[in-house]
């Protein structure tokens, strides 16, 4: 991938494939107008991590798709070495376009739980998002997958249930008795094969059984009356249940460079609308602000780099291999000579440590209450911190 050069350039431009192999950078016109005159609005040069946080105010204030647009040109490279690896992790799986298209359509989501406040470092942070973004899809494909129809109505949530309906387009009467079917199918059908994904689908006696508590039930449990059903209207509202579900839990993805009719040269990001006032540059940034965020950011840096400088020299080690040079447990443990679980208690010691030192110098200093998702936020911050610290210190 060629890197790419100037602010203008990463925050408006956008991964090209060809053939799930990278192609270039495609330059949206609308996003470099946009960057062009926030540049000459600004008195000084600044660095791509403050545009980042620039545009993250923009959106968190405004909700305004060019600066979501312009984030997302700003985690290409992230998002695109993340989809990447997974690629080469799980070939078979999809491919790099797939995985980039999966992680980036969640952009929205990584920032509504990023908080500038434990860190400044969004695309850092987008990284490891992206990350867990891809492993839970695999995870849930996997589940899907290996799942039949009626083991998956099985494992469904009744929460879960009516998302899927309402994804496919039901209406909320349908929606209604389509969740009482579902809900009479878990009462009545266990199966001698339960607890196996591939349950199969219950048999005539069952299917009969269904359909009457079904028809008891619906008197009293729909809330408008609805004419009586017989089985065969059961087993395709449980099929199309089923359908939905999979389709809602393992949804299929539109690259955004796809044409927006046949024939049609234009795209999806053509239609991002150009609101963005020039007047938000000197309303939203301003220079004491960023000065704040910087003498938080150093004392941060501070903080850590004493703590690490105070542990003993094999925990240091340990943390320079596991980040810096980015080895596995089991390549620890062999160049250590030392067990992979050693290995794995002594990493967990030692993040323990840094968490508790950076949870009580953020409660010291910002006077943030150490809540549990506070702490989840700081942890992930820490993880972060790691990881770009060591790989820095790796590059020099």
């Amino acid at each position: 991938m060629q890197p790419r050069q100037g602010i203008l350039e990463i925050f408006s431009t956008f991964v090209q494939f060809d053939v799930d192999q990278f192609s270039g950078w495609a330059t949206d016109a609308k996003l470099r107008r946009s960057m062009k005159v926030c540049l000459e609005g600004s008195s000084t040069e600044k660095s791509d991590t403050f545009w980042a946080l620039y545009w993250y105010k923009v959106w968190q204030s405004q909700s305004s798709a060019v600066a979501l647009a312009h984030i997302s040109a700003y985690l290409q490279e992230a998002c695109y070495w993340t989809a990447r690896k997974f690629a080469l992790n799980f070939p078979t799986q999809s491919s790099v376009a797939d995985y980039f298209q999966i992680a980036i359509a969640h952009i929205d989501k990584i920032l509504k739980n990023f908080n500038p406040q434990y860190s400044s470092y969004l695309k850092g942070y987008a990284q490891l998002a992206f990350e867990s973004i891809i492993k839970d899809l695999l995870r849930l494909r996997r589940e899907t997958e290996i799942c039949s129809d009626w083991a998956l109505l099985h494992k469904l949530s009744r929460k879960r249930a009516v998302q899927s309906l309402q994804n496919a387009g039901f209406n909320t009467q349908s929606i209604e008795s389509y969740i009482l079917a579902w809900e009479c199918f878990k009462e009545l059908y266990t199966g001698d094969n339960a607890k196996i994904r591939q349950l199969t689908k219950p048999d005539a006696v069952t299917f009969e059984a269904i359909t009457n508590l079904y028809n008891a039930e619906r008197l009293s449990r729909l809330s408008s009356p609805t004419p009586a059903v017989n089985q065969q209207t059961i087993e395709t509202w449980l099929s199309s249940s089923a359908k939905a579900a999979r389709t809602f839990l393992y949804p299929k993805f539109v690259s955004a460079d796809a044409p927006l009719k046949e024939d049609d040269d234009g795209n999806l990001l053509d239609i991002l609308p150009a609101n963005l006032q020039t007047s938000l540059l000197t309303e939203i940034i301003e220079q004491e602000e960023a000065a704040n965020i910087r003498n938080q950011q150093a004392q941060l840096n501070q903080v850590l780099h004493q703590a690490i400088a105070a542990m003993d020299a094999k925990s240091q080690q340990l943390v320079q291999v596991y980040y810096g040079e980015k080895l596995t447990q089991a390549e620890i443990a062999a160049q250590l000579e030392i067990k992979q679980y050693t290995v794995s208690r002594r990493l967990t010691s030692i993040k323990k440590s840094l968490l508790l030192t950076l949870t009580q110098w953020s409660q010291n200093t910002l006077h943030i209450s150490p809540k549990s998702d506070v702490v989840d936020a700081i942890n992930t911050s820490l993880e972060e911190w790691l990881k770009v610290q060591y790989s820095h210190t790796q590059m020099q």
